[in-house]
């Protein structure tokens, strides 16, 4: 995962809104001749880096639990209430088959 953040040779006449695009091509015009793509020329420029994460967080499920905590977490400071989460079941999840009147 790339995070942009101004490197070393962020330009003062950039603003945050510029995009990748916009600060590369103003700080090295004409790289599309130098460079394949415009990631390997913003890494080159110190306007991207890697970031190490666990592979754990990578898993969409893991994302999706977290944000959805979260989400749990500030509608019980908003509103209060009790937690959510689901409680395990009590009877088996399987059903009886009824059996066929003759």
């Amino acid at each position: 995962m790339a995070e942009i953040s101004p490197g070393p040779m962020h330009h003062a006449a950039m603003t945050d809104g510029d995009s990748l695009r916009e600060r590369v091509e103003a700080l090295l015009p004409g790289w599309e001749s130098w460079y394949p793509s415009i990631f390997d020329a913003a890494v080159d420029l110190g306007l991207i880096r890697a970031r190490v994460c666990s592979p754990s967080s990578l898993l969409l499920s893991n994302r999706h639990s977290s944000v959805q905590s979260q989400a749990a977490q500030a509608h019980r400071e908003k509103w209060g209430g009790e937690d959510l989460e689901p409680k395990p079941a009590a009877r088996s999840s399987r059903r009886r088959r009824r059996r066929k009147k003759k």
